[in-house]
């Protein structure tokens, strides 16, 4: 089977996780690991085929306001990348704080690094971003993936068993000057072992053994990071605040082997109650897959991330750590007053957004188009519904009374997926599991950590019709 470059392989087959005390699996839908947040029910694979619709079939319905005069039309466009870094969790920190596997579903991250279930506004503005102009804005969305029913590797493939390990840098927030030469060494050393790990895997005969993998490779390796992640938190300790959560950081997992089901099955029995938490990792580890949401992950062929202005006047400043939704992940429970049509192709984003998957002509791409809310309340930069705060203007682009026009956030997203898979029904969104990979369930999240400078930079661009690029 052909690998597709910049794209991460989950595989259907068996998933090897080294727990606290045993070999932890997870086999398709058979087995989900979690210790936080509702599982909900496992269902079947990929969405209803009635969910995928000819773009070319469907009536125009994008209508934007026409920009009166004194209007702020500039864009003000940043540059976060496309998750080279697979940052992949599925936690959601404003919808259900501090809940470990609360979205039930893998969400792609662009932007601030240390985004999880545990990121508070302090977290945030202490961590790295991947936004060229250091906007450490948290920006993201549940992943896309394509699964294929039935395939499976094909005979005489070589072992492309691999380690996958949880990202120890990447929660290491505030590390003091003084321990840093010390924690680099043994970010370093954590490299090494993983790297000798995998080599003890694919000089392996007996690779397809869970009990050989368990024994042999991931418990050593285990071991081993835990001692260097106890030296880590040692040495910031001496310095600074000890941080948290470190030792669940150590279970790795193995990627693309193959076992038998019948000791997968009983490996797995044994060792679920000691797995690891769902969640940690920032890396798209097997540790991060859920119950109905399978197949190979979609990196986003484009990422854009652009703030428009508002047809009928200046824009203000967004307070910085505010928090803004995007449609509704729960939209068979809440109804569909807060979804959003998302779904479109390239070359028809000004003239269709649907709440169905589209079947894209040749030459056209999948599309998602997210535009949050742009009128706040000039007071909070939350609620307690997580929208009262942040609404819509109405069909004339104006806000409603007692809210005020801020820089309007679009999140397009385009995806190479191939037109034999859009007809034949093959790729879907994360979901939560009563969904059923519902299209209408699509949504998004943003939390502004801009810091002052940038958020000027950006209304000053919009409000002078420029289009700036950063």
């Amino acid at each position: 089977m052909t690998r597709n470059q910049g794209r991460h392989r989950f595989s259907r087959r068996t998933k090897l996780t080294a727990g606290v005390t045993g070999l932890a699996l997870t086999i398709g839908l058979a087995v989900a690991i979690s210790t936080t947040g509702d599982q909900g029910t496992a269902q079947a694979d990929g969405a209803d085929i009635s969910l995928f619709v000819d773009i070319t079939t469907q009536q125009r319905n994008v209508n934007a306001p026409r920009p009166r005069r004194g209007a702020s039309t500039g864009t003000f466009t940043v540059d976060c990348g496309r998750n080279e870094n697979g940052h992949f969790n599925p936690d959601n920190f404003i919808a259900q704080p501090g809940v470990r596997n609360g979205a039930q579903h893998l969400h792609d991250y662009v932007g601030n690094v240390s985004t999880d279930a545990d990121s508070t506004d302090e977290s945030l503005l202490a961590a790295d971003t991947t936004c060229k102009n250091g906007d450490k804005s948290t920006y993201f969305w549940p992943v896309v993936r394509i699964d294929r029913e039935g395939e499976d590797e094909e005979p005489g493939e070589p072992n492309n068993a691999e380690v996958e390990c949880p990202d120890v840098k990447r929660k290491l927030r505030d590390v003091p000057q003084r321990a840093r030469g010390e924690v680099d060494r043994q970010l370093r050393a954590l490299k090494d072992q993983v790297a000798e790990a995998n080599a003890k895997l694919k000089g392996a005969a007996n690779v397809d053994d869970p009990n050989f993998v368990n024994n042999s490779v991931l418990r050593p390796l285990r071991d081993k990071r835990t001692a260097t992640i106890e030296r880590i938190a040692d040495v910031i300790d001496r310095f600074g605040q000890r941080p948290r959560g470190l030792r669940r950081l150590a279970p790795c997992t193995v990627k693309d082997g193959d076992a038998n089901d019948a000791q997968v099955a009983e490996a797995a029995k044994e060792a679920e109650p000691d797995a690891p938490e769902n969640g940690d990792g920032k890396s798209g580890s097997d540790e991060n897959e859920l119950p109905g949401n399978e197949g190979e992950i979609q990196r986003p062929e484009v990422v854009d991330i652009t703030f428009r202005g508002s047809p009928v006047g200046k824009v203000k400043a967004m307070p910085q750590f505010l928090r803004v939704l995007y449609g509704d992940a729960k939209v068979t429970t809440n109804g569909t007053r807060n979804a959003r049509n998302s779904w479109t192709c390239t070359g028809f984003e000004d003239r269709v957004l649907m709440n169905k998957y589209p079947i894209c002509p040749d030459g056209s791409k999948v599309k998602r188009v997210h535009d949050f809310a742009g009128c706040w309340d000039g007071q909070n930069t939350d609620s307690a519904n997580h929208r009262d705060h942040m609404v819509y203007a109405n069909e004339r682009g104006e806000c409603p009374n007692g809210f005020t026009a801020v820089p309007q956030l679009r999140i397009s997203l385009t995806y190479d997926i191939p037109r034999d898979v859009q007809v034949a029904g093959q790729y879907a969104v994360d979901a939560f599991p009563e969904e059923e990979h519902n299209p209408f369930s699509d949504h998004d999240d943003f939390a502004n950590v801009m810091s002052r400078e940038i958020m000027d930079r950006l209304v000053q661009c919009v409000n002078t019709g420029r289009r700036c690029r950063e």
